[in-house]
């Protein structure tokens, strides 16, 4: 071990060189509330980011936090890599999650409403509609809310009732007009009716819609649920829970059943977050407090809308002209419907960058796979195919052509493990051989493989992605995928399959480092690499853009490398637990985060100076989940004309951005870029969806210049 190595593993173990990971998660959700505040945006996209926001935060209390209290009550403490404590973590994500939910109530009452209203789209209080408008509401809550609603009383007779993961429901507390006593009940707020009623009742001279929440529309007809009684208050609260799979394999004798068993149950899990609205009565409190089974800590008072993910019915209001403009994907000439696949990726690589081009040309290569007579064989991993898989149709259709047909489908894909079940269950009907991938293991990797008998000869055909092959997110995750015929990444491949399918574990992979087997070892000696370059006086240089990076021994590995003198651009969308600009640590790296119009996901990195690089797209982020607990690999790019796509689309865009980037401090706080003076303004997604339209059939660059202060409108 040289000198540099075991300082890696020494000195940078010091606990102010790291981020707090769920701090650094919140600050990520604090550049998505950003987001809604910048007013560049239309306003329905701002909308759209308030709601991304409400929904970060829920997730992140059902996985992220529900894991610290799991450490508290199991007593098995854990100190971060940061020194902090469980009881800290949970002390210092209080203080920001307060801040940050009264920022985003405040900017929903103080100017997204406000500007709704402005735009002929208001958002009412029941007590706010017409009289006329009130008369038609009373009438559709009879007809279409009431008959759903179970008000539950709560007293000795009647116990306290379950409360459903992010269900919102009703306090309301009523009073005999005799004797005076004052009794509790509960009433759910229904999911399965619109979170937001259109008042279809006349507007007089007001044009546009008007809108009520839902739960406003109960509140303003108690009435006609608690008859005979009065009711002296109502108040909205919301419970979150603990809703993280907790699959011990090896006792599961049949995983998919196990599963299913388990989604049934993950509803009851431990309550994590109570949100209030204020004035409720303290008596009703300690209620709360004491059937939850969880501390005035886990209580989060809110005097607005509680539940800020349901704005997305709001946000996704059909109005051209307070969304952002549409735009076309490109569709390669060579992968389009009347064009031969086979004949197009046996003559190169193929590279797809989603959105910018379109997903329908690898359904469409899996559609010809299935009709082909001359395709013996396909092979697929499915993590998030989605609701309605146009993939997981062509498979079952390959299956009954009488191909093989092979598919690793991913049962703990969390909040999919129902989709996958389903789509587990009708492949097999069709005949597909399915399979759960490695025991103890998550297949997050994303490979396609086709095997086609061409004259005497069988070829194989790979599409290696960093996403998932859902046609709906591929509209706006922006990831890379690789069609490729080269014969290593062919026997990879074909070696991948086999372990997930198999028991084998000895596996040497040629081309592809495959997690949990060789992708550390690979990218620590790329990282190791580079460093020496570095120390014999050689330009060295490596670049990283991913979703997260926490793992500690990565990012021991890149401190010790920017002390050696490399640099090191990296660009992590969301979590980043390495402190930039720590003098004699890391002065020669720089973090930066994008966010914009699509949610950064592709991993791409770079090892090596200009000119003399070797690059790589995975599936992976550098988690200790994904190095040591996932299927993941990492792929080559040997295609000089995919690295000049790769340079010109991923790197130069990022780099320009003065929009939508914000520069990591080594305190973890992040400044958002902004043009200076004479600079134009430049937005890396947009910049890169001009530069993809002017692509040739063959992925060259057309000979148009792009004009940068254009791409800002």
């Amino acid at each position: 071990m040289s000198p540099d190595q075991s300082q890696a593993d020494g000195e940078f173990r010091n606990p102010e060189l790291y981020l707090n990971r769920e701090l650094a998660w919140l600050a990520f959700n604090e550049r998505v509330l950003d987001q809604a505040k910048d007013a560049s945006w239309p306003l329905l996209e701002r909308l759209k980011f308030l709601a991304i926001f409400g929904s970060n935060l829920d997730e992140f209390f059902m996985i992220r936090v529900s894991g610290l209290h799991e450490q508290l009550e199991s007593r098995a403490l854990s100190t971060a890599p940061d020194g902090f404590s469980a009881v800290e973590q949970l002390r210092r994500i209080r203080v920001l999650v307060s801040r940050l939910t009264e920022e985003a109530v405040s900017l929903w009452l103080r100017e997204l409403l406000p500007a709704l209203a402005k735009n002929q789209i208001r958002v009412r209080a029941f007590g706010e509609l017409t009289s006329e408008q009130q008369d038609w509401a009373r009438a559709y809550f009879r007809r279409s809310v009431f008959p759903v609603l179970t008000p539950l009383a709560v007293d000795p007779v009647h116990p306290f009732p379950f409360l459903s993961n992010l269900s919102l429901s009703l306090a309301v507390e009523a009073e005999h007009p005799t004797t005076a006593e004052r009794r509790f009940a509960r009433i759910k707020v229904p999911e399965s009716l619109p979170r937001f009623v259109l008042i279809e009742a006349a507007n007089g001279d007001s044009p546009g819609a008007d809108y009520v929440a839902l739960e406003q529309l109960i509140a303003g007809n108690l009435g006609d649920l608690f008859p005979g009684v009065n009711v002296v208050g109502c108040y909205p609260f919301r419970v979150t829970r603990d809703m993280d799979l907790d699959i011990l394999e090896e006792e599961a004798a049949d995983l998919l059943a196990t599963i299913d068993r388990e989604l049934r149950m993950r509803r009851f899990g431990a309550a994590v977050r109570l949100e209030l609205s204020p004035g409720v009565p303290e008596r009703i409190r300690k209620l709360f407090l004491q059937k939850l089974e969880i501390d005035e800590d886990d209580v989060y008072e809110t005097a607005g809308l509680l539940g800020l993910s349901g704005l997305l019915a709001i946000a996704q209001i059909p109005r051209a002209d307070l969304h952002d403009a549409p735009l076309a994907p490109r569709v390669p000439h060579e992968l389009s419907e009347l064009a031969d696949p086979f004949e197009a990726i046996r003559q190169a690589d193929v590279l797809l960058h989603h959105p910018y081009e379109a997903f329908t040309p690898v359904l469409t290569f899996l559609r010809r796979a299935a009709e082909d007579p001359n395709v013996l064989a396909i092979k697929m991993t499915l993590y998030r195919a989605g609701a309605n898989s146009e993939a997981v149709r062509a498979l079952m259709h390959a299956a009954e052509n009488g191909k093989q047909v092979a598919v690793s489908i991913e049962l703990k894909a969390r909040f999919d493990e129902e989709n996958n079940i389903g789509w587990a269950r009708a492949l097999e009907r069709a005949g597909v051989h399915v399979f759960y991938g490695a025991a103890g293991l998550k297949t997050h990797v994303k490979v396609l493989l086709v095997v086609r008998r061409e004259g005497p000869e069988l070829r194989r055909y790979v599409h290696l992605s960093t996403g998932n092959y859902n046609a709906t997110t591929a509209r706006f995750y922006t990831d890379t995928g690789l069609f490729t015929t080269d014969p290593d990444i062919g026997e990879d491949a074909s070696e991948l399959f086999n372990s997930l399918s198999g028991f084998s574990t000895s596996f040497s992979y040629r081309k592809l480092a495959v997690a949990p087997v060789t992708l550390r070892t690979t990218l620590v000696a790329k990282v190791r690499e580079q460093a020496e370059r570095a120390r014999a006086g050689q330009p060295a240089r490596i670049f990283g853009k991913l979703n997260a990076l926490v793992d500690s021994q990565m990012i021991r590995e890149l401190y010790a490398a920017s002390c050696a003198g490399v640099t090191i651009e990296l660009v992590v969308r969301g979590v980043c637990c390495l402190r930039p600009g720590v003098p004699g640590v890391s002065e020669h790296i720089t973090v930066r985060s994008l966010l914009g119009r699509f949610l950064e996901h592709e991993r791409v990195f770079l090892f090596g100076p200009e000119g003399e690089e070797d690059f790589f797209l995975s599936s992976a982020d550098w988690m200790p989940r994904n190095f040591d607990r996932r299927v993941e690999v990492l792929f080559p790019v040997t295609s000089e004309l995919i690295r000049t796509r790769i340079r010109n689309e991923c790197l130069t865009p990022l780099a320009l951005d003065n929009l939508r980037a914000y520069e990591m401090a080594s305190d973890g706080t992040y400044l958002r870029r902004t043009p200076r003076e004479q600079e134009p303004a430049s937005d890396a997604q947009l910049r890169t969806w001009s530069i993809v339209a002017k692509l040739n059939s063959n992925g060259s660059l057309l000979p148009v210049a792009v004009e940068p202060a254009r791409l800002a409108d």
